[in-house]
């Protein structure tokens, strides 16, 4: 007879979990395993919320095992290390994104792109080895790997900087694979939410000339007034849109939701890049002319392994990057993803654990 999530593990836990597709969260009492010689015991502070966390707590991708506790971007202090660990000591700064186990052979692990492995193991939502189920980080705290824990920097605000453990690598690691790091050269970031916001931060910091591409005219002003963009583009203007054809070097499209790519590879210079990092729920048209006659490139990007989201943590607190938050508390998150669900949110929820959780 298997045990309850209560009795499954030795170390009690408090978190918030939905049980059904209905995506409401509530109280969860479950347990976390000892801390082994490997491992890093973390007391949460702060967690993002992320827009995966909606997508899987309401089932929309198909895949969810209920009860689900969400939360990947995860910001802590390390209350106790194993015999192995020589990264980390209890009381330092520390974080935990989107996964917390892989492989560590294969060829993606060894050229440390553990989130390409294919027995990759997520924060939440994911099975462990032994069967048993992994909980996020919408909860009091977590044991984890030291391979899969982060130094989170000193001059870093934690709970501002929790997004940058999805949101920023996710838009750190196409920049420098796809090679949109060179200063001067035109990115364009499509969509102004969690991702976009901290693309148009990160391009900044390259010296790239940014240009925000969204359907919404009402974002101008804090796209260039506040997080530094040089340009706005509204989408579903055709003489603006049709002004800035061939105008771009790169493109990160962000956009969640079902959309044409059409008129983004129009943007794009004979050689532009397009990649694409949002996961919309119904598979997107692929245009062939537009690439075929200007040699453009479309392509895909998951989050960095985990010696690529160190150095992305370490440069945004070298640029005093860190994301836009609404801080909110844990009995508040079913409003939050309501919210979210409708992008009211400017740009990233964060929910601070550590003052509104408790036993």
């Amino acid at each position: 007879m298997s045990k309850s999530p209560e009795e499954e593990h030795p170390q009690k836990a408090l978190g918030w979990a939905a049980r059904d597709n209905s995506g409401t969260l509530s109280p969860f009492h479950f347990s976390r395993r000892e801390n082994g010689d490997d491992d890093v015991t973390i007391k949460i502070l702060y967690c993002g919320v992320c827009h995966s966390d909606l997508h899987t707590v309401r089932n929309d991708w198909g895949f969810t095992r209920y009860p689900v506790v969400p939360g990947h971007e995860i910001v802590g202090v390390a209350t106790k290390v194993g015999n192995n660990v020589t990264k980390f000591k209890a009381g330092g700064r520390v974080g935990v994104g989107v996964m917390v186990g892989s492989c560590k052979t294969c060829e993606c692990c060894q050229q440390d792109l553990e989130n390409y492995c294919p027995r990759v193991i997520f924060t939440y939502n994911s099975h462990n080895p032994d069967g048993t189920i992994n909980y996020g980080g919408y909860s009091d705290m977590i044991v984890v790997d030291q391979r899969y824990v982060v130094r989170f920097p000193d001059n870093l605000p934690m709970d501002a900087g929790a997004p940058l453990l999805c949101a920023g690598i996710t838009v750190y690691s196409p920049m420098k694979y796809y090679g949109m790091t060179e200063a001067g050269k035109h990115l364009g970031v499509a969509g102004l939410g969690g991702l976009g916001h901290v693309a148009v931060k990160i391009g900044k910091a390259f010296g790239l000339k940014v240009t925000v591409i969204s359907s919404s005219p009402s974002k101008e002003s804090e796209a260039i007034n506040r997080l530094g963009a040089d340009s706005f583009l509204v989408s579903s203007d055709p003489s603006k849109m049709k002004s800035a054809i061939g105008t771009m070097d790169y493109i990160i499209d962000t956009v969640s939701a079902v959309h044409p790519l059409l008129p983004l590879l129009t943007l794009l210079k004979v050689n532009g890049k397009l990649v694409t990092v949002g996961l919309p729920n119904k598979p997107l048209e692929l245009p062939i002319f537009p690439l075929v006659l200007g040699r453009k490139l479309v392509g895909g990007s998951d989050v960095g392994g985990m010696k690529e989201t160190q150095e992305m943590l370490d440069f945004c607190a070298k640029h005093n990057i860190s994301a836009d938050i609404e801080l909110i508390r844990i009995d508040d998150i079913n409003t939050a993803m309501e919210r979210l669900a409708k992008s009211d949110v400017r740009y990233r929820f964060v929910i601070d654990v550590a003052n509104s959780l408790s036993q």
